[in-house]
């Protein structure tokens, strides 16, 4: 196959600005790294840049566009969990002694209908939380108790209405809280089910109700910075990618429902419009870098 000296990329040309289809340079790969094409699969260009041990094969029952739905869901999920600093830091499922260890410990994920959310009720499955407790759309019930939830709670709760549920079925105060959602309304409810001493892991910046951090009680919460390329992701991300291939092929990790957005690169403001105006629910908006005109 040819390779292409120029491509299309999605840019942003100044902060705050336009968006805008550009041509670029496809970049060259050096030893240890893979170019990938994106029909399908990996960021807003047609041409990307990946170290070889951060990438994994797909099932060959796996399509490109599922695929897709995948990685930054995955690692920002795991990231949260069972690595970054200040975080709870716990014993990685693929890694030995880590499946089922944390067999009878509850979870709160706020937000399970997202990708995030998605994926990392899917984590916490394999690390043995339970019970798994999200919030989402009642409708995506079925969805998000195949990848493992135990209890869907209505995210129209109110807060008060919500801590009584969640007490109930977890029989008090949590280690572990991740919010996948992250606005200040979810944040500081998900900060009130804390234990003393308590993680929270945040998709976004901590934006919680001053007297709620002036009396922390020890609990804690932390934006996750899930992009496996940052430099203090990396040697956590190889093992997880070593594993990938065979968390999916035993469906331990499954890929999300795929909301397909037509018009190649030019599609992104469209599927960032259905995320704004809430038209995406349970599904990975997806784009096709290869069709762009």
């Amino acid at each position: 196959m040819s390779i292409p000296t120029e491509q299309k990329a999605f840019t942003i040309q100044a902060k705050q600005g336009e968006f805008a289809i550009k041509t670029r340079p496809v970049p060259k790969p050096h030893p240890g790294h893979l170019l990938v094409k994106n029909d399908d699969y990996a960021t807003f260009q047609q041409y990307t840049l990946t170290p070889a041990d951060l990438a994994a094969k797909l099932p060959d029952w796996l399509t490109f566009d599922q695929g897709a739905t995948i990685p930054i869901a995955l690692t920002t999920g795991a990231v949260g969990l069972y690595h970054q600093e200040g975080g709870p830091q716990l014993t990685p499922p693929w890694l030995e002694g880590g499946r089922g260890k944390y067999a009878g410990t509850p979870i709160v994920v706020f937000g399970g209908s997202s990708v995030v959310g998605s994926l990392t009720i899917q984590l916490a499955k394999l690390s043995g939380f339970s019970p798994i407790v999200t919030t989402a759309s009642l409708k995506n019930t079925k969805l998000l108790e195949s990848f493992g939830a135990t209890h869907v709670l209505d995210r129209n709760l109110s807060a008060t209405a919500l801590r009584e549920a969640v007490v109930k079925i977890t029989g008090g105060p949590l280690s572990i809280i991740y919010d996948a959602v992250a606005l200040p309304e979810t944040q500081n409810a998900a900060f009130d089910l804390l234990a003393p001493g308590g993680k929270l892991v945040l998709a976004l910046p901590p934006n919680l109700d001053e007297e709620k951090t002036k009396d922390a009680q020890g609990r804690f919460a932390f934006q996750v910075w899930g992009p496996i390329h940052m430099p203090q992701n990396v040697e956590f991300g190889k093992p997880l990618f070593a594993k990938l291939t065979d968390l999916l092929e035993a469906g331990d990790i499954k890929a999300l429902r795929v909301q397909l957005v037509s018009g190649g690169l030019g599609g992104i403001v469209t599927g960032l419009e259905k995320l704004r105006n809430d038209q995406v629910s349970g599904a990975k908006v997806v784009v096709r870098p290869q069709e762009t005109a």
